[in-house]
């Protein structure tokens, strides 16, 4: 065991792991944020995906021992608490989700690609979000949030997203 100094969703946590520990454990476990879920362990699936210095990275194929002291770790917790955050709004709006369970992967790696990209194609959606599974195939739905989030962030409109914590 190894202690660490992580800092999630802004704020220091220390936690005593094994370096082999994957960060989806140390963040739902050690952390108690459940937002990030568990699909397939082998970062296919993309559910459980956060972002490490603002990069989409999947948790569960990141050992702790990489991440270092002053890497910033955002979990969909952590976006959940940025009071304008409009991809949120408009995954809400379009109804994205039926069963859900992927939707927090799938809401990281449309930030991650907005931040990237702010203006991206069809070709881009597609191919930057192909690691995320979505078993109910709301794809479509997916692609069309990410086209109306963009759109919003590019008009410069504000949007709150009131919590749920």
């Amino acid at each position: 065991m190894k202690k660490y100094t992580l800092t999630i969703n802004n704020h220091k946590i220390q936690v005593e792991a094994e370096p082999d520990t994957p960060m989806l454990w140390v963040i739902r476990d050690y952390a108690g944020l459940k937002g990030t879920k568990f699909g397939c362990g082998m970062g296919l699936c993309g559910a459980c995906t956060i972002h490490l210095n603002g990069q989409a990275v999947r948790s569960c194929q990141t050992p702790i021992s990489s991440v270092q002291a002053t890497s910033k770790i955002t979990t969909i917790e952590g976006i959940a608490s940025s009071v304008d955050h409009v991809v949120q709004q408009v995954w809400i709006e379009e109804q994205v989700p039926q069963c859900g369970y992927c939707q927090s992967g799938q809401i990281m790696s449309a930030v991650a690609l907005l931040k990237a990209n702010p203006n991206p194609s069809d070709e881009d959606i597609d191919s930057y979000m192909a690691g995320n599974i979505c078993r109910c195939g709301t794809y479509v739905r997916i692609r069309k949030a990410i086209h109306t989030a963009a759109q919003e962030l590019k008009s410069g409109k504000n949007k709150t997203v009131k919590s749920t914590r």
